[in-house]
């Protein structure tokens, strides 16, 4: 699929990778709904973007949310080809620590967020790609989820956080399955350590540390390359049914 054909929708879309993506797609001649919770970044951004995107502020945990934000977008662009689910959560908590035992409130939360939120939209996105005009290949749709280094080398306090994000590496196989009798693609990117607004709000000299960690190159990623990889996979019909780790070789250690 061609980048200027995309009709697509990204998760997370007002920030971080999530945004990054949504600005590559429409600099290429594509069209981007904004999924977020953050009104006043989303709609800033689709002003900024004009007539090729729109904003709908979506819960992805919330079936009636997505289903409204996936009609919008129906609505508004005649279809949906592409979805990029970059909506997530990286909070991080010990199972044990001296406040007692880790609140099973905080794991469901971040499971619902990372994973069941990232289920919800495919489902309601597959829904509507069924119905496009397939292309040569016979290629209806594209779907890239977003999972983390966290899912293999989880550290200490990401408990929740590495299970989330290895149950999205843990479904794109079985998705990528079903959905190739749909037309539909399935793949799925862990990135390592980006400068992403998660990792903002540390000090200048703690992510300099941080990105001294990575083999190579010796930095932080940056959200242009999430968003250029993203680009390549929509346009690359063979990549389907893998996980590509972005992450300039890093494992992560412990803690």
């Amino acid at each position: 699929m061609n980048v200027k054909d995309c009709l697509a929708v990204v998760t997370g879309g007002a920030s971080g990778l999530g945004e990054a993506t949504v600005r590559d797609l429409v600099s290429g001649g594509g069209r981007a709904a904004i999924f977020d919770l953050q009104v006043d970044r989303g709609e800033a951004l689709a002003k900024e973007l004009g007539d090729a995107a729109i904003f709908v502020k979506t819960d992805v945990t919330s079936d009636e949310s997505v289903q409204g934000a996936i009609d919008r977008t129906v609505d508004a662009f005649g279809g949906i080809n592409v979805a990029v689910n970059c909506a997530g959560v990286g909070d991080p908590a010990k199972v044990l620590s001296k406040k007692g035992p880790m609140p099973l409130s905080f794991f469901n939360r971040v499971v619902q967020i990372n994973l069941v939120g990232t289920f919800n939209v495919i489902r309601l996105a597959v829904e509507k790609m069924v119905n496009n005009t397939p292309n040569d290949d016979g290629e209806k749709g594209v779907i890239v989820n977003t999972a983390s280094a966290a899912a293999f080398d989880g550290q200490i306090g990401q408990p929740a956080y590495s299970a989330s994000k290895a149950g999205v590496v843990g479904m794109t196989l079985p998705l990528a399955r079903e959905c190739a009798s749909y037309g539909v693609r399935v793949m799925t990117i862990a990135p390592g350590l980006f400068h992403t607004p998660m990792l903002a709000i540390l000090p200048e000299d703690a992510r300099e540390a941080l990105g001294k960690m990575v083999p190579f190159p010796q930095r932080l990623g940056k959200a242009s390359e999430y968003a250029g990889l993203v680009r390549h996979i929509i346009e690359n019909p063979m990549l389907n049914g893998e996980v590509i780790r972005l992450d300039g070789a890093i494992r992560m250690a412990p803690k």
